[in-house]
């Protein structure tokens, strides 16, 4: 790639409102997809995404920004991610908001060409 490029996250056509009202934003550059999402309390992967695709969740890595979101692994293994922390998913994980804020996190997904 010569040159650089930018995106805005929150552009046209960018969006996704969940069942519960959450949102996510994603900006494609050329080797990566940045999603951004700020999910309301209450908001769980199984719930208000997972009916929306008809498909289980796919591997995910990403890092919150605000609030606090609970992620299950297939393999039963349960963590907490809050500020500041990254993140790593497999596919077939559930993930929920804990607390009364929002959540606000970012991942991150390589694309390959």
């Amino acid at each position: 790639m010569d040159g650089v490029i930018t995106v805005a996250l929150g552009g046209a056509g960018s969006s996704r409102e969940f069942l519960d009202g959450s949102r996510r934003w994603t900006a494609q550059l050329p080797s990566l997809r940045i999603g951004r999402g700020v999910y309301r309390p209450g908001w769980r992967w199984s719930l208000h995404a997972g009916p929306q695709t008809g498909v289980p969740s796919e591997a995910h890595t990403g890092y919150v920004e605000a609030g606090q979101m609970a992620v299950r692994g297939a393999d039963g293994r349960e963590v907490t991610v809050g500020p500041g922390e990254a993140f790593s998913a497999g596919p077939g994980h559930d993930a929920w908001v804990i607390g009364d804020e929002p959540c606000v996190a970012l991942d991150f997904e390589v694309v390959m060409r």
